[in-house]
């Protein structure tokens, strides 16, 4: 019988013995590239974990680390789109996910400094994933506000993200809702 959990194929193959503490020590330091591979790789022990809810929160802040647009770590591991969407599409319906549409929705229109509007629009981003992967997942009716287009975000991660954000989004987007 295969793995409940099957390992996500966009993720790095996490160390047995992580933890917390991979995230923790980055609580004073710079968020670049080694904050970013931790948070992968911690997300992916998450899931491994049977905790997809808390590996999408990891992969988030990959999403708001401090990169540029050429760093290293993205030729290997880019930007955890196609990994967002595999956790949302492959978490089984008797485990805990909440309602990530929810989530990036309140997230998204929550987001403050630094990097706002990258991160943001890499929050609608993930927002549209999830109504591509679950178009059951509702919105918050008490939460007002405006959703954008697919266009729009695609416009606006092509002004705030790296070069080539907006066209990975779009192929892990047109992937997803298949």
């Amino acid at each position: 019988m295969p793995p409940r959990f099957p390992a996500c194929p966009t993720l790095p193959v996490p160390r047995l013995d992580l933890d917390w503490r991979a995230l923790h020590v980055f609580r004073a330091a710079e968020r670049g590239e080694a904050f970013y591979a931790a948070c992968l790789e911690y997300g992916a022990a998450l899931w491994a974990r049977e905790l997809p809810a808390r590996a999408m929160l990891c992969l988030d802040r990959a999403l708001g680390a401090g990169l540029a647009a050429d760093a290293h770590v993205l030729q290997r591991w880019p930007l955890p789109y196609a990994a967002m969407a595999w956790i949302m599409r492959h978490t089984p319906e008797d485990i805990f996910i909440g309602n990530p549409r929810v989530h990036f929705q309140h997230y998204a229109d929550r987001l403050r400094a630094p990097r706002r509007e990258q991160r943001q629009w890499r929050a609608w981003a993930c927002w549209a994933l999830a109504r591509a992967v679950r178009p059951d997942w509702p919105a918050d009716p008490r939460h007002i506000v405006v959703e954008p287009s697919q266009d729009q975000i695609a416009r606006e991660l092509a002004n705030h993200g790296h070069p080539g954000e907006a066209e990975l989004w779009h192929s892990v987007l047109t992937e997803s809702a298949h």
